[in-house]
């Protein structure tokens, strides 16, 4: 299928500097564009490759200013990156999606699939569960007991969900996702030995949620680990029991948080950050990757780095010093020795 500069602006309330009539078939990177395809330019880094590319349209923000000659025709709006994910999107819608219950799929005899859903084979269901309309469950999926899935969710191939567990509305569960896995909860013994502490409660993922490959967020002891609505959660993440993340807060690859550690809406969490647990970290807050989180973060807005972490400003001032500081001891005992002398 092909679409013409000036319908694509159209679709994104762009203006078209060029042909308006150039057609496009496929999508590209900018590095890699070729004749027929559409790109975009959001990043600055990239802004060499908008001259030499052979993609027949780039998307570039409104205040784009080119220094040298653009072959390309450009569409111009508010902002590029977002306007791309919109036609991502919908290139995504054209592909079509999959209605229908896989004949070896298992059912359980009480629960309720809703309209245009999509089940595929090998998944499994159980008793009391509910599926919401337009939803999908990939092949070899498992969705426990009294298990309750919103409207319009995703849940891609090999997936777990245990009992009791609810997703929202609109989420997004990627291959290999466990849902609901037991706390990490045991009480030592007089003899050396563990016990294990029964985890009773569930996990509840609000609207909106998307977590990715290989993540797992374990239940509650009792009540419930909460991912609030509009969060995105990465691969290969550990989201410990009685946890709770705020809404619309942004999690990178490899990070672990520990148990009843509640992280406020809005914050970005980059990768391989550790997390202890019975933290609170207030609203608006970034961890730099590979930070280390070892108490409450009480300011909103306020950035963090290092291991164990502190603010930013602080870390750059003393990371200077930790690079030199061989230097600095060699001094140190160069005056300890002129002034025993």
């Amino acid at each position: 299928m092909k679409f013409t500069a000036q319908q694509i602006a159209v679709a994104l309330n762009g203006t078209v500097e060029g042909n308006p009539n150039i057609e496009v078939f496929n999508l590209s990177k900018i590095e890699e564009g070729e004749s027929g395809t559409l790109s975009f330019l959001a990043n600055p880094k990239y802004t060499s490759y908008i001259y030499s590319t052979k993609a027949s349209i780039v998307i570039v923000n409104s205040d784009f200013k080119a220094e040298k000659p653009v072959t390309a025709t450009l569409i111009r709006v508010k902002d590029a990156y977002s306007s791309f994910a919109t036609l991502l999107e919908m290139y995504q819608q054209l592909k079509g999606k999959r209605i229908g219950i896989s004949a070896k799929a298992s059912i359980a005899h009480n629960a309720t699939i809703g309209k245009d859903a999509y089940i595929g084979d090998f998944v499994s269901i159980g008793e009391n569960t509910v599926v919401g309309n337009n939803c999908a469950i990939y092949p070899n999926s498992t969705i426990g007991f009294n298990c309750k899935i919103g409207n319009d969710s995703i849940i891609y191939p090999g997936v777990n969900v245990y009992d009791d567990c609810i997703i929202g509305n609109d989420c997004t569960l990627h291959a290999g996702v466990v849902i609901g896995a037991d706390g990490f909860g045991f009480a030592p013994q007089d003899d050396n030995n563990y016990r294990k502490v029964p985890q009773i409660g569930n996990v509840i993922l609000e609207d909106r949620v998307e977590i990715g490959a290989n993540t797992t967020i374990d239940r509650a002891t009792v009540g419930s680990t909460i991912i609030r609505k509009g969060a995105k959660i990465d691969n290969l993440i550990q989201i410990a029991h009685n946890v709770v993340v705020g809404e619309n807060t942004v999690i990178a690859a490899q990070t672990g948080i520990s148990g009843s550690t509640k992280i406020g809406k809005n914050c970005m969490i980059g990768g391989q950050v550790g997390i202890i647990g019975h933290l609170d970290i207030a609203d608006g807050v970034m961890i730099a990757a590979q930070s280390g989180v070892g108490k409450s973060i009480t300011e909103e807005k306020s950035i963090h780095e290092g291991s164990p972490a502190f603010a930013i400003r602080d870390f750059q001032r003393s990371y200077i010093h930790f690079r030199r500081f061989d230097n600095i001891v060699k001094r140190l005992n160069e005056l300890e020795y002129k002034l025993n002398e």
